[in-house]
């Protein structure tokens, strides 16, 4: 089943794969060096299951996406309090390399742009530049859940170029903010923002955030919730620099892009996405990435505010009508993360039926994304020997008009579905 969701995904960057507008960072010598034309698409789902889509294997460096990992790394670690009294929430309404801070706090405005980056910098617990960086560089394995690499060649270029940043640190060390040294702590910055990851690694780390801290792929609790919460809250507020208003109201997920071309969005509870495009528009974000993840929200649903009426499992009831024959009723609003969670569920059940019955006369609402991979699914039952049915007596999985598109056997009542499929078994022993 998995892989009606992999032509899905497929099917969406390839909508956009042909578009070539924006230009590679180049202010960082070494990025300017990156093939422009990559673009990676990775999504995880809250238990841990990865689809992928075109250069997912690309590694490339995470730059600003660090922000809010170093950010929750310093509310875990230093506390809620200390953190805020050195940074703020609030957007800044600035470039994100603006020599600045809040008129009033004399502090960064936000953690998301790089006086408050830096500052979270410096509030990771470590006796030396090595032992700070050694703690973050550990935080986002454990996020990815593998060890992550550095590109030490991205580093070199961005501390010989770093001279913006260096007047920001300065800065912020007039007013108080940093307790180092800021050279140390520049240091430690440019290390992490040349960490090296995958669209996929993204995708891992998102749904770290969107399970509440805990790695989906290997169960270990990174952070806290609270933590996470308060840098997703973030994310949505100042996560896309000048952008954040337009990418809320079209997108609607907690979002943080970086110059080296990744996106990585959070669909809290649900799932992870990691995009990789390194084309970037005015303010710095990716040309595709924006555009892709735009049309996964629109396709699949995904805005935050599209609140489903049942966040439990979609499946309402499993259970064998008789031997070979398995029902799955479904219930409540079914958007594109509960039909995939259904399509693995009956993936998964495979060995213990030779017949699927979909039930679906208890949903009140369901999108395109998921009408279409459930409609799909006796298609890819018949290739593995199997047969599925669907009751569907007010079709709202197959529609009148559409059903000539789908290779489907449909029923009104479980009752009938049920006696079909015991005949077909009889029929054929």
């Amino acid at each position: 089943m998995a892989e009606l969701v992999q032509q899905y995904l497929d099917q969406i960057r390839d909508e956009h794969a042909g578009v070539t507008d924006g230009a590679v960072a180049s202010y960082i010598p070494e990025l300017a060096n990156v093939d422009p034309m990559g673009f990676g698409l990775s999504l995880s789902s809250s238990d841990g299951f990865v689809y992928e889509s075109g250069d997912a294997a690309t590694e490339f460096t995470i730059q600003s996406i660090s922000k809010p990992f170093t950010y929750a790394l310093a509310l875990d670690q230093a506390g809620h309090d200390a953190v805020d009294a050195k940074i703020g929430v609030e957007p800044s309404g600035e470039a994100f390399n603006e020599i600045s801070v809040d008129d009033t706090t004399k502090t960064p405005k936000n953690p998301m742009i790089n006086a408050g980056a830096i500052a979270a910098v410096s509030l990771v617990p470590g006796a030396t530049p090595d032992d700070r960086f050694g703690c973050i560089h550990e935080f986002y394995s454990a996020c990815a859940g593998r060890r992550l690499d550095i590109d030490h060649a991205v580093y070199a270029s961005e501390k010989a170029t770093g001279s913006r940043n260096r007047a920001i640190a300065y800065m912020l060390q007039s007013f108080g903010v940093l307790g180092d040294e800021p050279d140390d702590v520049l240091d430690v910055y440019f290390r992490q923002c040349s960490i090296k990851v995958t669209s996929t690694d993204l995708a891992r780390m998102a749904a770290t955030l969107a399970r509440g801290g805990i790695n989906p792929a290997t169960g270990r609790r990174v952070t806290d919730a609270k933590v996470v919460q308060r840098a997703l809250s973030v994310m949505v507020t100042c996560g896309m620099y000048d952008a954040a208003g337009d990418w809320v109201s079209a997108v609607g997920l907690p979002a943080k892009s970086g110059v080296g071309g990744g996106i990585i969005a959070v669909l809290p509870g649900q799932l992870g996405i990691g995009v990789y495009s390194p084309l970037l528009d005015a303010k710095g974000n990716s040309v595709r990435g924006v555009r892709v993840c735009r049309s996964l929200s629109e396709k699949l649903g995904l805005h935050f505010l599209t609140v489903t009426r049942e966040s439990c499992s979609a499946i309402r009831a499993r259970y064998d009508v008789c031997d070979g024959v398995r029902v799955y009723e479904l219930h409540g609003d079914l958007l594109f993360a509960g039909a995939e969670q259904v399509l693995r569920t009956i993936e998964r059940d495979r060995d213990d039926y030779r017949i699927a019955i979909l039930e679906v006369s208890r949903v009140d609402d369901i999108n395109d994304a998921a009408r279409e991979m459930l409609a799909g699914m006796r298609t890819v039952l018949n290739t593995a020997g199997k047969e599925g049915f669907l009751v569907d007596p007010d079709n709202k999985v197959v529609r009148p008009a559409s059903e000539q598109d789908y290779d489907a056997v449909l029923f009104s009542t479980l009752d009938d579905a049920a006696e079909a499929a015991r005949r077909r078994l009889d029929r054929h022993g």
